[in-house]
């Protein structure tokens, strides 16, 4: 998982859309418009949300949902397994670390396919970790095969890394999976080479 970044210019707010539960026509809206903020992908296992791939609207912080302080700030799109996962474990993990602190990459770190904490004593990050499954061994897992996978390709291909996953974006997006290990492992800005879904 990376730091999200939500967009002041959201067509969300622009269009003062507001959750309404059971309102599936207007949930829809926003739905899409996360899916086209988010290029596609799931916010939490950054995987491809793939047309069969059931997506939830994740109200990170579950108390706000249905009052007034549940906003554009609290919603991400998600699979949703991983939203259900979490549905009920909300108290269990109190504080926690926002999806959109200016310091989560910092805190929150990608090590060689895990995602760990810089610090032991930072118990927001250490509890954002446990309530989202971060370190959940099936993903990481398939997260450093992968990489593994992509790494052999790439030397087969014989390209720099920012050709060889563009070449893959343009043949199928839904072959590129978890972006910040693309990043790291490959020292390239993936976000920037995908491209706004339709």
């Amino acid at each position: 998982m990376r730091r999200v970044i939500k967009n002041d210019d959201s067509e969300v707010k622009k269009s003062n859309l507001g959750y309404i539960e059971g309102n599936s026509n207007n949930n829809l809206k926003i739905s899409k418009i996360l899916y086209k903020e988010q290029k596609g992908f799931c916010v939490y296992t950054e995987e491809y949300l793939g047309r069969a791939d059931a997506r939830d609207i994740e109200h990170f912080n579950p108390t706000l949902k249905g009052t007034k302080k549940d906003s554009y700030s609290n919603w991400f799109l998600v699979k949703h397994q991983w939203n259900k996962e979490k549905s009920t474990k909300w108290e269990d993990y109190q504080p926690v670390l926002h999806p959109t602190a200016i310091d989560f990459d910092e805190r929150v770190v990608y090590d060689d396919g895990d995602y760990r904490v810089s610090d032991l004593n930072d118990n927001e990050a250490v509890n954002l970790i446990n309530l989202l499954k971060l370190d959940d061994i099936i993903l990481a897992d398939e997260r450093k095969k992968y990489i593994q996978r992509k790494t052999k390709e790439l030397a087969l291909y014989g390209e720099s890394p920012e050709v060889f996953f563009k070449v893959l974006i343009d043949d199928d997006v839904k072959q590129i999976s978890y972006l910040r290990a693309i990043d790291k492992e490959f020292k390239i800005d993936i976000w920037s080479l995908l491209p706004d879904p339709q």
